[in-house]
């Protein structure tokens, strides 16, 4: 008998052991898990990240400190199992998503069928004290979301301080292209008059006295070309023009007299210029004062070949050509066209050649070049 007491006393006595010693492991791994927690839980707070979980019902699990400061109008509603809808439908009832207003529901529908579908794709969203953010979420291994926000306010002002300078440097590329033309056009316009009419006098008639003044004249006139010239160069590398030197008098006419010429050109002393040119070369010549009396005059009468200035009132060239075209899509016969313009960028030989143009040539006109754009138009 005693032997068996004392044997149920140390059965007794270890189960006792047991016990202990099971709950000091228990409390021992509590212990460890709940270190892991508070240092899992001090990680996240210490991302520059907004960090949100939730389970697969779409209720808050944990969330780090960024995300409560980067949602701070709604942070006092996060609490572990609560709906993140219900915070979403409050803050869109408080104005907090500006994309929201005027269309709530729908906004919230939207909203919540990317939470409960993450396919990790980041989308921005705007809130409503200006900040924007970055939101990016992902489906958990056991079904719930993780989801990041990153402020990206400071990456969308420089994004669109950069537009603002990109559209402020178009703006004035496309100043600095006006300025170009309309120096262009006015400074070629009178030289066109003064050597046109130069080479013109050159041709006829002269004394020993007369011909020196002249060439001095023409002489001057060429450097004062040279430095326009190189002025437009500076701003228009790709110019495509007035590439031949003047030359004087006697310059080969085209060989098909009498030729009937169409010119059209607001300015009376180019209109002269051609007139003269033209007209020593046996050429009939018709003068109009703009596209549409070019149009008009073009379908009333037949003309070998069409010169277009191209900055024009009413009409301007490059219509005036296109109207042509048109016309003679319709059944009319095709005239050759040669745009004589102070324009002469790349970009306006380009025009002139997409309006139908067949030359472009440039001003200051030079009797050579004329001949030349002529001979090779009819050729």
């Amino acid at each position: 008998m005693a032997g068996a007491g004392v044997s149920g006393w140390i059965g007794r006595l270890l189960r006792g052991l047991g016990r202990r010693i099971g709950d000091h492991a228990v409390a021992a791994a509590e212990a460890d898990a709940a270190t892991a927690r508070d240092r899992l839980r001090e990680a996240i707070d210490l991302l520059p990240e907004g960090v949100v979980f939730l389970d697969p019902e779409g209720r808050y699990i944990l969330w780090n400190k960024r995300y409560a400061e980067i949602y701070h109008r709604s942070a006092d509603l996060f609490r572990a199992g609560a709906p993140f809808s219900e915070t979403l439908k409050i803050g869109v009832a408080r104005g907090d998503y500006p994309e929201a207003i005027g269309r709530e529901e729908a906004w919230l529908a939207e909203r919540m069928h990317k939470l409960m579908n993450p396919s990790g794709e980041r989308h921005e969203q705007r809130i409503s004290d200006g900040r924007w953010l970055m939101i990016e979420e992902k489906r958990t291994a056991d079904g719930g979301v993780i989801g990041l926000r990153v402020d990206i306010t400071a990456m969308k002002q420089q994004a669109e301080a950069l537009e603002e300078a990109l559209h402020r440097a178009e703006a004035a590329s496309h100043a600095k292209t006006e300025f170009l033309a309309d120096m262009s056009h006015e400074l070629r316009t009178p030289l066109n008059g003064v050597l046109g009419l130069g080479q013109a006098l050159a041709a006829t008639d002269l004394s020993e006295d007369q011909r020196a003044l002249l060439s001095d004249m023409l002489a001057s006139a060429q450097d004062l070309d040279g430095l326009v010239n190189g002025l437009l160069d500076y701003g228009d590398a790709a110019r495509a023009a007035d590439a031949t030197p003047a030359g004087g008098h006697g310059h080969p006419a085209p060989d098909a007299p009498p030729l009937r010429v169409l010119a059209a050109d607001d300015n009376p002393t180019n209109r002269k210029v051609v007139e003269l040119m033209l007209g020593a070369a046996g050429a009939q010549v018709v003068s109009v004062e703009n596209g549409q009396e070019a149009v008009d005059a073009w379908r009333a009468s037949a003309f070998d070949v069409v010169l277009m200035d191209l900055r024009m009132p009413v009409m301007d060239g490059l219509d005036a050509i296109r109207a042509i075209r048109k016309a003679e899509g319709a059944g009319l016969p095709r005239a050759p066209i040669i745009v004589i313009s102070a324009n002469t960028s790349a970009t306006d030989v380009e025009a002139s050649a997409a309006a139908g143009a067949d030359r472009h040539i440039g001003k200051p006109l030079r009797a050579e070049d004329l001949f030349e754009a002529i001979s090779g138009v009819l050729d």
